[in-house]
């Protein structure tokens, strides 16, 4: 590490000192601060395996560099609209349509008797740390089969700070991002049926949507899917540490992250200058499997990386809080998909096995060898009964062709 590498992790780990009254000096702190941020992150991202730490800093570096330009990843784009939450946060969004750009839209099957029925449109909501680019692989698939809504939730990717929660200083809650989803829909999607898709955060999303909006699922939603989530009991998720080590996380990170979100511009100056170590700790919450492609590795690192550390604080809480068990049965008449990833650490996959007991009739598929990001690490399974849910949904005609759009590891296999 670097001389100024040291001072800015030195800086920003006296800051959380400061702020937390920790005493026993700054070695103490950065070890603190960075076993929360590395637990907080494991919600979101990717990283690079072990051996990046034997090679130089410098080659390192290149080596990132090379990654963000290579592949097509996150690059895709819709057209853009806005939405506002009730306390004027702007939402950002994209919308996919069927009609491809100079051809015509492709056969719609026939459904309740009518000719030309009205488009369904699936609306996608991404998980914590990430951003609606987290699809991207099922958002190739699915262009022009089906029309698309992708946005971000408040406070990621495009979308603006919280109004609430920069001004008001009032916590964020799962609630909230239900009614933002509202918000979007009622802009995105004035009309028509709709399918529901939510990765971690937002399928908790779609559950608090549900809770407070049941009569928008009777009326307009077709089909609900459900990746890599929970419906409560966060809290107890030890993200496969011992007893001992989660236990000590529990009792500090409160205080750490608000320390940290009250020191962002020191935290992020170190949070930098340890990317790599960072970087190792993201990619074991975020994969299983060996193999995936070092690209959709580091893809999914700058998304964590583009969240700020007040933002990472500030939704921390609210996860332990979630508690929408009840509100499944709001979906209880339309067909579910409940996926998840066998290797989570982050919403281990026995959460969605307690979501599908509630859910009886809904299609359970549990990923071997798949991590948090499922849908990035073996996006031809989730595309593939996605796909499926869609078709049952009447959301595609039955002879649509939906590509799995690559794999991500050698291992992996359409599903």
């Amino acid at each position: 590490m670097s001389e100024s590498s040291a001072e800015s992790v030195a800086d920003a780990a006296a800051a959380v000192a400061a702020a937390t009254g920790v005493a026993g000096g700054w070695r103490r702190a950065t070890g603190i601060a960075g076993v929360a941020i590395g637990v907080v992150a494991a919600g979101a991202a990717a990283g690079v395996a072990i051996e990046r730490l034997t090679v130089g800093r410098g080659m390192r570096q290149k080596a990132r560099l090379a990654l963000d330009s290579a592949g097509p990843y996150g690059a895709l784009r819709g057209t853009p609209g806005k939405a506002y939450g009730d306390d004027g946060t702007e939402l950002y969004y994209e919308v996919d349509d069927v009609e491809p750009e100079g051809g015509p839209a492709p056969r719609r099957r026939r459904l309740f008797g009518r000719k030309a029925p009205a488009p369904v449109t699936v609306v996608f909501s991404h998980g914590y740390c990430l951003n609606q680019d987290s699809w991207h692989f099922q958002r190739a698939a699915l262009r022009g089969v089906v029309r698309t809504v992708h946005w971000d939730q408040r406070s990621h990717g495009r979308s603006g700070r919280g109004v609430a929660q920069v001004q008001d200083g009032v916590p964020v809650t799962i609630d909230q991002l239900g009614r933002d989803l509202k918000a979007v829909i009622d802009a995105a999607v004035p009309e028509g049926p709709i399918v529901l898709v939510g990765h971690s955060m937002g399928g908790m999303t779609l559950m608090a949507l549900a809770d407070q909006y049941p009569e928008l699922i009777r009326d307009r939603v077709v089909a609900v899917a459900l990746v890599g989530t929970s419906s409560g009991g966060l809290g107890q998720v030890n993200f496969g540490l011992p007893v001992a080590g989660v236990n000590a996380v529990r009792r500090v990170l409160p205080g750490v992250l608000k320390a940290l979100g009250q020191q962002a511009a020191l935290v992020e100056k170190g949070r930098r200058a340890t990317a790599d170590l960072f970087a190792g700790i993201i990619k074991r919450y975020s994969f299983s499997s060996r193999d995936v492609d070092p690209a959709v590795a580091r893809f999914a690192e700058r998304m964590i990386e583009g969240t700020p550390i007040d933002v990472v604080a500030e939704y921390y809480p609210a996860f332990n809080d979630h508690d929408k068990a009840e509100a499944l049965a709001h979906f209880t008449d339309v067909p579910v998909l409940v996926l998840a990833g066998v290797g989570d650490l982050v919403t281990p996959s026995e959460h969605s096995e307690a979501i599908a007991d509630l859910l009886p009739d809904a299609e359970l598929v549990l990923v071997p060898d798949a991590g948090h990001l499922v849908m990035l690490e073996h996006p031809e399974v989730v595309t593939d009964r996605l796909a499926d849910l869609l078709t049952r949904a009447g959301a595609v005609p039955a002879g649509a062709t939906v590509s799995g759009y690559g794999s991500t590891s050698s291992t992996a296999r359409p599903g």
